[in-house]
């Protein structure tokens, strides 16, 4: 659970610099190229309000800034003590390899907490977790998390790390790495690639700016539909604040796999 405040807001047209790079950034580096048409596609998200079943703080919003703006999920507003859920209403094949790819923006106090996570899990399309160091999806079993966290608590190692949490329970991390780019306050893309045959999970990430190298951060073996106990299970993200604040958007979100 976070415990920090701040009551620095970034300028407006720094935001609005971050909206556009978020807009324009390239493909990430390594990710394949889509064969057939992704089983989930938001170049932004708009028309998602009939796809995309949204909990607690979770909403579709026209992102604010005057260079760019456009539909996004934004999972945590701002406030205190909030979390937020957004579930995909096409339910995916977890016995079958996916690969999915998204672009998010954690900002506005600083320190900002606590952080967001793509989420697989089989309890249901209302499915909410714990706000402060629940990262949204504290208590949703069964289920795999990737976490992007961006505040310490007891049981982290530091305010700027990747984790693998199965069962909804961020106090054991079943693997966790320091993330080689700021989760906070600057635009990333990330990507989570499930290879079913070899049961194997890996996480890239890479920075939203001109030059910029993914990065391998995690990899973890799973059996996934083991896992979760079903071979059909929704997807989507999590996140939270505790009294340490932060705005938490997804820009954009694709996954190319297989429907249940």
């Amino acid at each position: 659970m976070s415990s920090s405040r701040s009551t620095r807001v970034a300028g407006a047209g720094l935001v609005a610099a971050l909206a556009l790079s978020i807009a324009t950034a390239i493909t990430p580096v390594g990710a394949s190229a889509a064969t057939a048409d992704p089983l989930i596609d938001y170049p932004t998200f708009k028309g998602a309000a009939d796809s995309l079943d949204r909990n607690g703080a979770a909403d579709l919003i026209v992102s604010s800034g005057s260079k760019v703006k456009q539909r996004i999920l934004r999972l945590t507003p701002g406030g205190y003590r909030q979390s937020g859920s957004a579930w995909s209403t096409t339910k995916l094949d977890v016995t079958e390899s996916f690969e999915s790819t998204f672009k998010a923006y954690l900002h506005h106090f600083r320190p900002g907490a606590d952080g967001i996570a793509f989420v697989v899990q089989t309890e249901g399309p209302r499915a909410l977790g714990g706000w402060g160091g629940g990262v949204g999806y504290r208590g949703i079993e069964p289920s795999l998390a990737v976490e992007f966290d961006t505040y310490q608590n007891t049981y982290d190692p530091n305010s700027n790390h990747l984790a693998v949490v199965l069962g909804g329970n961020p106090n054991y991390q079943s693997d966790v790495a320091d993330s080689p780019i700021s989760l906070f306050g600057r635009p990333f893309s990330a990507r989570v690639v499930y290879d079913a045959e070899d049961g194997l999970l890996r996480v890239y990430i890479k920075r939203l700016s001109s030059g910029a190298t993914e990065r391998l951060v995690l990899e973890h073996e799973i059996d996934l539909a083991e896992h979760v106990g079903d071979d059909a299970a929704w997807v989507g993200f999590t996140a939270s604040t505790g009294t340490g604040l932060s705005k938490q958007d997804i820009y954009s979100w694709t996954l190319d796999g297989s429907s249940a």
